[in-house]
This record gives structure tokens, sequence and C-alpha cells, in this order.
């Protein structure tokens, strides 16, 4: 948190920084200080807590799993909040660290909680295959400059940039792959739970080292106020 709101802060407040790819930084954190915000205050809570005292209401339970997906995705998983939210309820258990929209619709007992299964699980396939195109186009185009070019200290850059961006990429992607295909295997209940801690708290960690130091006008501005 402490990182993600100096680099806004620090973005914001330097005028050599507002440029495109500067507020481009600037998303990523606020991005992260959402999602940060919404889980880890109530799963810390939770942590302190005796088992037995580990409830929410069902509205707090809703809200919280709207802005999880909020921060996770945009729009579909709204839609899926809104189909979820219509469901009757028969259960009252959460097999989760925080409320999302699969625990939600597994309090209820109507038939169509299939829909919204086939709905989840082919939206998310969508995603991921979208995800993993996009990143494998981008650092292709990347390779192809790096092997055309003669420039050393660009490909040095490049390569130290990406290296770091395709490790934070790879956890973020592979937690949140098991936290959604092993929500629909129950004796993988804990490793699920584990993922979805670490896919709400590794990358948000990584990202302002990662886009923001690496970066050398937001690396050369925060010593400066640093030193001030």
């Amino acid at each position: 948190m402490g990182c993600n709101i100096g680099l806004v802060f620090v973005i914001s407040t330097e005028k050599n920084l507002h440029h495109p790819i500067h507020f481009l930084f600037c998303n990523l954190p606020l991005n992260d200080i959402l999602g940060t915000t919404v889980i880890m205050p109530r799963l810390l809570q939770d942590i302190l807590r005796e088992t037995s005292e580990h409830y929410m209401t069902y509205v707090d339970c809703v809200v919280q799993a709207y802005f999880v997906h909020v921060f996770a995705a945009a729009s579909h998983y709204v839609l899926m909040i809104g189909l979820t939210v219509r469901l009757s309820r028969c259960k009252y258990k959460i097999e989760s660290p925080f409320c999302d929209n699969a625990s939600l619709f597994k309090l209820s007992c109507e038939d169509s909680v299939a829909i919204n299964n086939v709905y989840g699980i082919i939206s998310t396939v969508v995603i991921f295959i979208f995800s993993l195109g996009s990143v494998f186009i981008t650092y292709g185009k990347i390779a192809a400059v790096c092997i055309t070019s003669k420039n050393k200290a660009l490909n040095s850059k490049a390569i130290k940039t990406c290296g770091k961006h395709i490790a934070v990429y790879i956890i973020m992607f592979v937690s949140c792959a098991i936290m959604f295909f092993f929500h629909r295997s129950p004796e993988y209940s804990e490793n699920r739970k584990l993922a979805s801690v670490m896919f709400h708290i590794v990358p948000p960690g990584l990202n302002p080292l990662v886009y923001g130091l690496q970066t050398k006008e937001i690396r050369q501005k925060t010593f400066k106020l640093c030193c001030r």
C-alpha cells in the first residue's frame, strides 16, 4: 500500500511526469490499492478472530464480490454478479478467504446455478486466451526488435523490464487460474485459498517496483522526494 500510494503521489505531484505513459503507470497502483483495500482488512480481521466469529452479512458479501471482480477483470464479471444476486439462497457458508461470484452462487440450490457456472467458465476462458494472446503478440514484437537491433543498452533495458513483467504476470495468471478452476474441486480447497490470497497480495506488491522504480524518471523523482 505504501509503495502504490507513493507511486501515485510522485506521478501526480511532479509535472515532469505528466505524460501518457506515466498516467498509464498510475492506473496500475490505483487498481492495486482498490483490490488490496477490498480484501486485506477483512482477511487480517478474520485471521485474528476465532473461526466461530468468521461471518458477514449477505449485502457486505455482494459488495466485496463486486469490487473483487472490478479489480480482477471488468464488466462481464459485474453481469455475473447481477445474475447471482437474483438466485435464492439455501446455504450460508463461504468456502473462500473472501467473497467472489463463485462463492456467492454456491449459496444457492437452484438449477439455474448451472447457467452461471457455464457463463463463468466460458467468459473466463475467453479472457485467459485474450490475455495470453496479447502478451504473446506484444513480447513477440519486442523480441523481434531486440533481435534486429544492435543497440546493446536498449536490448538490456528491454530484457530487464520484460523479465520482471513476465514473472509478475505468470504469478498473477497461475494464481487466477488455480483460484477459478479449483472452485469446482472441493478436494483442492486449501490450494485455491492460498492461490486467491497470492493473487491479491503478490502482484500489487511487485507492480510498483516493476513499473515504477524501473522507470528512470520516476526513480529519480522518488529519490529526490526522499532526500528532501
